[in-house]
């Protein structure tokens, strides 16, 4: 199958609602139902696509379909790649693991894209990283301390192979630097509780007391995702035409909080 892949890096905080209330949290973000991984949904991204076409002014309704008939484009969800993690040894790590760069191979192969996949998982607590100095044989993430494993050849092929999905180049160039894979299971932990809580409180206009206090979780800034965008059989000149569209208009708001500047993504397409 033909396609392209859309990468998303988080330039804002972003928070793309799950529609209910699953845990504590008043307003939890999207989350995918077997890995708990954050998610945008493939519905509330085409609908910011068509948002979008529409305030530039593209003809959307060949593209993303009109009532009672479906478009010519096919939007993925936008699936998690890599997490920014604060790091108390230093500056924040973009962490990935396994699971989610031989899943990123898996969709690559879907629409005839190359990629690489990672045959030998950490261990419990270990990090791969580019290189270490004496005083960083331990790298903490958050409050857990991980070993630190040196596979400077494995960590520049993976990030020369998910670079593409970032536009701009100081990030690009900054990956292989700040990249570290742990193990599945401890991925995990930081992608079901390391996400940003946010408390917010809404007040009397005319006594400026308390009447409604909410907590509601983020996704952070400089988070990367991505999402697969394919064409339906015989429909390839629409989906040519937003992916020239999104190649010279590549801010994209996503979810809630727009008024408070939330939701901006800079896209990348291949």
């Amino acid at each position: 199958m033909n396609g392209y892949i859309m990468g998303m890096l988080a330039e804002t905080s972003i928070h793309p609602g799950a529609g209910q209330v699953y845990s504590v949290i008043d307003l939890p973000v999207a989350r995918e139902a077997t890995t708990s991984y954050p998610t945008i949904p493939g519905s509330s991204l085409k609908g910011a696509l068509r948002d979008k076409a529409r305030q530039e002014k593209l003809e959307d309704s060949k593209i993303f379909g009109i009532e009672d008939s479906a478009g010519a484009v096919s939007v993925a969800d936008a699936r998690l790649l890599l997490l920014p993690i604060r790091s108390l040894t230093g500056h924040f790590r973009w962490v990935t693991c396994p699971y989610l760069i031989n899943r990123f191979y898996r969709d690559c192969q879907l629409i005839n894209k190359t990629g690489i996949t990672i045959d030998k998982a950490p261990s419990s607590y270990e990090a791969v990283v580019a290189s270490v100095r004496d005083q960083e044989e331990v790298l903490f993430l958050e409050e857990y301390s991980f070993k630190t494993k040196p596979d400077p050849e494995l960590i520049e092929q993976v990030a020369n192979n998910i670079s593409f999905l970032i536009h701009h180049e100081s990030v690009r160039n900054e990956l292989k630097h700040r990249l570290v894979i742990i193990r599945d299971e401890d991925f995990s932990y930081f992608a079901q509780y390391g996400l940003p809580i946010q408390s917010r409180n809404r007040l009397d206009e005319e006594t400026k007391k308390s009447i409604g206090l909410w907590q509601e979780e983020t996704i952070p800034p400089d988070t990367v995702f991505y999402t697969l965008l394919m064409g339906r059989f015989g429909k390839e000149r629409e989906l040519k035409e937003l992916v020239s569209f999104l190649s010279q208009s590549r801010y994209l708001q996503v979810g809630g909080n727009e008024t408070i500047g939330q939701g901006w993504f800079v896209t990348e397409i291949f």
